[in-house]
């Protein structure tokens, strides 16, 4: 229980909470283990948990009635997932899936809402995620519109880089933990051309590539291509 309070205090839903409520909603949730390429739920599933990340790599993303996938995040501890659900009472709007071996700690919607009735910053936190998620699916809609499939890898790569990436000699460093496939699933591309448009960046001096990993060697020009 002192590690899933540990884990809720670095989340920016619960991080101002005080120990003492910490430890009840820690007392009130349980851990879920996944195996990769597991599905912790299915779009249009009943929404009965919200889930925070505790190890390993979850990626969310809707599928169209041909098969196809858009990813529209991946998230790592300690980011949530499901709060849109939880927040209207509906059907969850997308499916999660375990990039690799993954640990998250679920806490039921009615110790959410409780919660919420106690606690007026966590309801404002929660207000500032859902916000935060319109903003990238606004953004992610105008990419597919305003920038080609190169500028929104490129777009891509730079954020995730400043979202995770780890500054080495010569750059920022990113471990993807992602398949080219979903990488192309998160640009609304196919795998071959991603695969292009990486080797392309690349031979241009504005990437390395180096299996899963990245090496953004010149991120101010990246940056430019992607729109910003």
């Amino acid at each position: 229980m002192n590690e899933v309070a540990t884990l809720l205090a670095r989340t920016e839903l619960f991080g101002s909470l005080a120990p003492g409520a910490l430890d009840a909603i820690a007392a009130d949730s349980h851990e879920r283990r996944y195996a990769k390429g597991e599905s912790l739920f299915g779009e249009g599933d009943a929404a009965d948990a919200f889930f925070v990340v505790a190890e390993g790599t979850v990626k969310v993303f809707v599928s169209s009635s041909q098969g196809k996938d858009m990813v529209l995040a991946t998230l790592r501890t300690p980011e949530g997932l499901g709060e849109v659900s939880l927040l209207d009472g509906g059907p969850r709007s997308a499916s999660a899936e375990a990039v690799d071996p993954v640990t998250v700690v679920a806490i039921a919607r009615s110790t959410l809402l409780g919660v919420f009735q106690r606690e007026r910053s966590v309801a404002e936190a929660m207000l500032r995620a859902s916000g935060g998620l319109l903003r990238r699916l606004t953004g992610q809609a105008a990419d597919l519109v305003f920038l080609d499939l190169e500028g929104r890898v490129a777009k891509l790569l730079v954020g995730m880089a400043g979202e995770r990436g780890q500054q080495r000699d010569g750059g920022s460093v990113l471990e993807l933990g992602l398949t080219q496939t979903d990488l192309a699933s998160m640009v609304g591309g196919s795998r071959q051309s991603v695969n292009q448009i990486l080797r392309s960046l690349s031979g241009r001096g504005l990437i390395e590539v180096h299996g899963q990993e990245i090496l953004i060697a010149d991120e101010a020009a990246l940056r430019r291509r992607g729109g910003g």
